[in-house]
């Protein structure tokens, strides 16, 4: 094998031979820095294995994300986490480890993040040294540099399984049950307004992309992300609006405060929110609490408890108004409370569905709908009530 001084050597040397500046395909590409490879290793005892293996891995630093793209390419993978240039972990099949492989130097990684951030018109740097960005095929990307990632960049890539899932998928992996499924379709036709919390890798994007499905192709529908990320692929009056950052050029910051107010005047169904995370939750309860019927959200949260609690703290975050008048706003403006949870095996399931049926002294009631139990074999969603609001329900069945 070739070390990483001999590999930095041959790509100064490709660089030095072929104007990368033109456009040049990338098969046109690969096939020159086969012919300089093949020419300066002709008198070297190197495999012909290993000759293809160094051609792929120049190409890579030079045309794509270097060492991780061999990641890039592996859907097993779902998780890439590096934590500065020499250490690369990885999750495949629910498990974390060590990747063997690392970056040739900090400078190198950087070059990276800069690719993937500029490809989306982010900027990082020491005085933005935090930004959310994506990969061209959708792939949640997060960067933190120095001062605050104190061992060097931190780059955090989650991919997405390029075959959507679907409903039907859910059941199948035992993340939801058939009855569960089908309430779910039920209410989200029916233009319930839903909110879906739960841990990190949860599943949240996922389930927003599965209850997607379930909204009639004739609506009009708006999502707002911080980064682009929901794939709907069966709406096609769908509006996609993503967050901005400020930069040093003078742009301004949209943010998905700014996108959702703006979004009430785009004559929409339904708003898809992403993610609330502070102030913005103002504004995605009032959009709820609008006529909007139908709207989702997600959130970050141990259970569906524990996400009413956090909304109540991020609007007294926004505005100074009476705690018993923000709980009737959420009591008001969500219907379906969905959580999601991520097992100590690595699986991401449904583990309860309640239903928001008001505010009693003082506390925002939930009732709930199914709930996970463990029978001493298996986890299994189990109904526990009907639905009490059924006037929606009823109404869509007219």
């Amino acid at each position: 094998m070739v070390g990483n001084d001999e590999i930095e050597k041959y790509i100064a040397l490709v660089r030095a031979e072929i104007d990368l500046s033109s456009e040049i395909e990338e098969q046109e590409v690969l096939k020159l820095i086969a012919e300089i490879i093949f020419r300066e290793t002709i008198d070297k005892p190197l495999a012909l294995k290993d000759k293809d293996i160094l051609v792929k891995s120049i190409f890579d630093s030079i045309r794509k994300l270097d060492v991780i793209q061999e990641l890039i390419e592996n859907e097993d993978v779902v998780e890439i986490m590096v934590n500065g240039y020499d250490h690369i972990f990885i999750e495949k099949n629910g498990i974390v480890s060590e990747w063997g492989k690392k970056f040739t130097s900090k400078n190198k990684l950087e070059d990276v993040i800069q690719q993937i951030v500029s490809s989306c018109n982010r900027v990082v740097n020491e005085s933005e040294p935090i930004v959310d960005a994506r990969l061209a095929d959708g792939a949640r990307v997060n960067v933190v540099l120095s001062p605050p990632a104190v061992y060097g960049p931190i780059l955090t890539i989650r991919r997405f399984p390029k075959e959507s899932f679907t409903m039907e998928k859910l059941i199948e992996n035992n993340s939801i049950t058939k009855e569960a499924a089908e309430f779910l379709q039920e209410v989200i036709t029916a233009g319930y307004n839903c909110f879906v919390s739960g841990g990190t890798s949860s599943g949240k994007t996922t389930m927003l992309n599965v209850l997607s499905e379930c909204i009639p192709d004739n609506e009009r529908v708006i999502t707002i992300e911080d980064s682009a990320e929901l794939q709907i692929k069966t709406i096609k009056n769908i509006v996609k609006l993503e967050t901005r950052n400020a930069n040093s050029s003078g742009s301004k910051a949209i943010t998905i405060r700014d996108l959702i107010k703006t979004a009430l005047r785009m004559r929409p169904d339904r708003i898809i929110v992403g993610e609330v995370r502070g102030i913005e939750v103002v504004d995605m309860l009032q959009a709820f609490n609008t006529g909007h019927e139908g709207s989702m959200s997600t959130g970050h949260a141990n259970s569906s408890k524990d996400m009413i609690t956090r909304l109540e703290a991020m609007y007294l975050q926004a505005m100074d108004i009476p705690l018993e008048a923000v709980k009737r706003q959420i009591a008001s403006g969500i219907d379906i409370m969905i959580h999601l949870e991520r097992g100590r095996d690595g699986k991401r399931r449904v583990k309860e569905i309640n239903e928001i049926i008001g505010v009693k002294n003082g506390v925002i009631e939930l009732r709930e709908i199914f709930g996970l139990e463990y029978d001493g074999h298996f986890y299994k969603l189990i109904k526990k009530n009907s639905l009490l609001n059924i006037e929606k329900l009823t109404r869509k069945n007219e």
